[in-house]
């Protein structure tokens, strides 16, 4: 079946051997540039190969169905999307994250190029798998997962959306100070910052904070045993938040270091850092809200949800 008043976005990202070219400016002279600190360029080559094959074959079966439009996720800050528009990611997890947070509502199916290297958690789709997909989504034969997404509203009126994670904290390597409230609970702080996880994102960085403070407490305690942990689920109607080596001194506390944040109970944090203060989602630095000196940012379940193919 095709519906060609549907439009699908396909969302593709640049290969490790395109970026190299584009720095190096010809392929000879990155792979030059990459067999003279003694690694392997075959497997930037294959890499390559492999994920325009797979673009292809998706292109190939978008186009027999639908109107198809291949976007590089460059793109994604400032393209408009139509509400009917269906979606499509061809690459890492990372990237299905990054396209989610652009969204509203829009149908999101992400496509594992390289099963070989990608776990694809969020990818469950192979590129041969597209042409049945589309039949169903275009049917509305698909189940579609909830996502919940968390959001960083300023009081200057500026807002961040995350999928997996918003880090509020110092640019660089320094200490960051805030003050940081949950519900009747304030204080002063002085940490590296502080991770608020979605239930997607709790697998991902919020997941190595919880696994070495286990295992730190492990080394200096008579604590013993396995690390319990258990991931959130994608649609919880709330957020985590820990705090990143918090330091307590005279003039910082430590309690308020982990908890929830909900839409009924936001986590407040005011910056007081006269610079270098920062609001970034994702793991992506360049997309940032700077966070200084009397700037509020209220931290909680976003006002839209993302929605996920599987």
């Amino acid at each position: 079946m095709s519906d060609p008043d549907r439009k699908v976005i396909l969302v593709t990202r640049k290969t490790r051997l395109e970026e190299l070219v584009n720095r190096h400016l010809t392929a000879e002279q990155a792979k030059f540039y990459v067999q003279h600190l003694g690694a392997d360029f075959g497997d930037y080559e294959a890499e390559d190969a492999t994920y325009h094959r797979a673009a292809r074959i998706v292109i190939d079966a978008l186009e027999r169905r639908c109107r198809v439009q291949a976007i590089d996720r460059r793109f994604l800050p400032t393209y408009l999307f139509g509400p009917q528009d269906i979606v499509v990611a061809l690459g890492q997890d990372g990237l299905v994250a990054n396209t989610m947070k652009y969204l509203h509502g829009q149908q999101l199916v992400g496509v594992n190029p390289d099963p070989r290297r990608y776990d694809g958690v969020l990818l469950p789709f192979a590129p041969n798998d597209i042409k049945a997909i589309l039949h169903e989504l275009i049917v509305s034969r698909r189940p579609v997962k909830a996502v919940t997404m968390a959001q960083a509203t300023l009081s200057d009126g500026q807002s961040l959306y995350a999928v997996n994670d918003l880090f509020v904290g110092p640019k660089s390597h320094t200490s960051a100070r805030y003050e940081i409230t949950l519900g009747v609970q304030k204080e002063t702080q002085s940490s590296s910052g502080v991770i608020i996880s979605t239930g997607l994102g709790s697998t991902a960085w919020m997941r190595s904070i919880l696994t070495g403070a286990a295992m730190l407490m492990q080394a200096h305690t008579t604590q013993r045993g396995p690390v319990a942990f258990k991931p959130i689920p994608w649609d919880a109607p709330y957020l985590s938040f820990a705090v990143r080596e918090p330091f307590p001194s005279v003039a910082t506390q430590t309690t308020l270091v982990a908890g929830k944040a909900a839409r009924e109970s936001p986590l407040i944090i005011r910056s007081l850092m006269p610079e270098n203060g920062v609001i970034f989602s994702d793991g992506i630095e360049s997309d940032f809200l700077e966070f200084t000196s009397g700037v509020t940012a209220s931290i909680s379940v976003a006002d839209k949800q993302g929605q996920l193919v599987h």
